[in-house]
């Protein structure tokens, strides 16, 4: 693998990070890439509805404990 130069954004380099260690643990799990090609579009389409979704329900979850602690 190529050397990537670090981000001079340290938040651009966090998720950088968290992206590549995302990559090798979905590798593992999965054995497959996002180069897969024996996905439909609607497929794929399907996996980032249902990825939205679960993101709505944590900032509904993390909004709902904000609350709780600053009424």
């Amino acid at each position: 693998m190529e050397h990537c130069q670090s981000s001079p954004d340290s938040n651009v380099e966090a998720v950088r990070q968290e992206l590549l260690k995302r990559s090798v643990r979905g590798l593992e799990k999965y054995g497959v890439t996002t180069n897969r090609t024996d996905l439909s579009v609607l497929q794929w389409l399907t996996h980032l509805q249902e990825e939205l979704m679960d993101a709505a329900i944590y900032i509904e979850r993390l909004k709902g404990e904000y609350n709780g602690l600053h009424n």
